[in-house]
């Protein structure tokens, strides 16, 4: 079973947050027969949104999008407060040799473009209020820099984003996926803040100690290094979507009986797909 935990460090001047994803990646994948770096994009914008979102209040809806100009055209997310997401890439087929470390070219597919993120309240209550969008340039492609540069230019919040998302050449083919969020609260010491990159910078991958059998509490902990933490609370994480059949013949019945009329004598019917999870 896929689980976030969260909790703070430093006497409560860190916030942290962690999870493994490898089911919601697995199935993403196979929801949307996604290439192999395709698949790496997608798995970490999934869970990049569950993290971000994890540290949000109140919002029905929340949403990170990257609009992109390389091959791979933009990758959405989007998440809930009790912890499901779901999720899509517009080109599940684009791909890449890999780059010069070896490693998934996910910036190659991606490309250049802006990163978004919309917050939507009361839409699940029918209120409809305004959604807060912020956006900034997309910087490397890689998504985990992507969610730190917004974090810390559209939120003046200093964070460290790790996310990883392993395959293998034997079923299942996504092998591990998880990452990690550490925020800089106002008041945390400018040594914690080098202590972490530095730890940040010479751990061992995400991947790695999923592979070697680590959870998300070893995520942290070896992010923190030796700052000492504490686990507030934890949730299970699934990819769910909110499509139904209910709400598909709404939407047709929404068009006219003229229009639906038409659709059954001209097209013998009508199939609507969700873009979102596959499914018809």
């Amino acid at each position: 079973m896929d689980k976030l935990i969260h909790g703070t460090a430093a006497g409560g001047s860190i916030r942290i947050l962690s999870a493994v994803s490898t089911g919601i990646v697995r199935d993403a994948a196979r929801r949307h027969n996604t290439s192999p770096t395709a698949t790496a994009a997608l798995g970490r914008v999934l869970t990049g949104t569950l993290l971000l979102a994890a540290t949000q209040k109140e919002f029905d809806r929340f949403t990170v999008k990257l609009e992109t100009d390389g091959p791979i055209g933009g990758i959405v997310a989007e998440a809930t407060p009790d912890g499901t997401v779901r999720g899509y890439v517009k080109q599940p087929e684009a791909d890449a040799a890999p780059n010069g470390k070896g490693k998934f070219d996910v910036a190659g597919i991606v490309g250049g473009g802006t990163f978004y993120v919309i917050r939507e309240s009361g839409f699940d209550l029918g209120l409809h209020r305004e959604p807060y969008i912020g956006s900034v340039p997309i910087v490397s492609g890689e998504i985990a820099e992507d969610f730190a540069f917004y974090l810390a230019k559209s939120e003046q919040i200093p964070s460290a984003v790790l996310l990883g998302v392993l395959l293998q050449n034997k079923d299942p083919y996504i092998a591990h996926s998880g990452g990690v969020m550490l925020q800089m609260l106002p008041g945390a010491d400018e040594h914690l803040v080098t202590m972490i990159e530095d730890t940040v910078a010479h751990s061992p991958h995400v991947t790695e100690l999923l592979r070697d059998g680590g959870g998300p509490e070893d995520l942290l902990k070896n992010a923190l290094g030796g700052i000492d933490h504490e686990i507030l609370g934890e949730r299970d994480i699934a990819f769910k979507c909110n499509c139904s059949k209910e709400r598909a013949i709404a939407l047709i019945a929404s068009l006219g009986k003229a229009e639906v009329e038409s659709m059954l004598k001209e097209d013998g019917g009508a199939v609507m797909d969700c873009g979102f999870c596959g499914e018809s």
